[in-house]
């Protein structure tokens, strides 16, 4: 792995937290949908057969990941979405077809924006918790 930009996406990738990774999963997801989208509406199958690929992985991954234990009815419903996103993935396919593609791009994209709002809320949470923490340490120095 000689090209520095491959190291650097591997670097990202393997330091990456949990969060960041599902939203780099997402944002694959959503870039491969959209060149598929292109393909298909300039008749190119081969790179449209491959980006539908590489999006119908990255969604399949994201199925994969769910834990249901901690999810619930959540992971539950996601499953059953990401399940539907791989039939629209599967049509297209086949059918060459662009608007099963358009579905996928806007659950993704709507999902993307869902989970981006939750990592915020998470990272505001903590960081919350931490100072909260900071400030109980300095008032247990002052008192003892």
């Amino acid at each position: 792995m000689s090209n520095p930009y491959q190291k650097y996406k591997s670097t990202q990738i393997t330091s990456a937290s949990k969060e960041k990774l599902l939203l780099m999963m997402y944002e694959g997801a959503i870039k491969f949908t959209k060149v598929a989208i292109k393909a298909a509406e300039e008749k190119k199958i081969a790179e449209r057969c491959e980006s539908i690929g590489r999006a119908f992985d990255i969604v399949l991954e994201l199925n994969n990941t769910l834990d249901h234990k901690v999810g619930g009815e959540i992971s539950v419903k996601l499953e059953q979405l990401y399940m539907y996103m791989t039939e629209q993935y599967s049509k297209a396919n086949i059918s060459g077809s662009s608007e099963p593609l358009k579905i996928n791009l806007k659950l993704l994209e709507t999902l993307y924006d869902g989970w981006v709002q939750a990592v915020e809320k998470i990272k505001k949470d903590e960081s919350a918790k931490a100072s909260l923490k900071m400030q109980e340490d300095k008032g247990d120095k002052k008192a003892g």
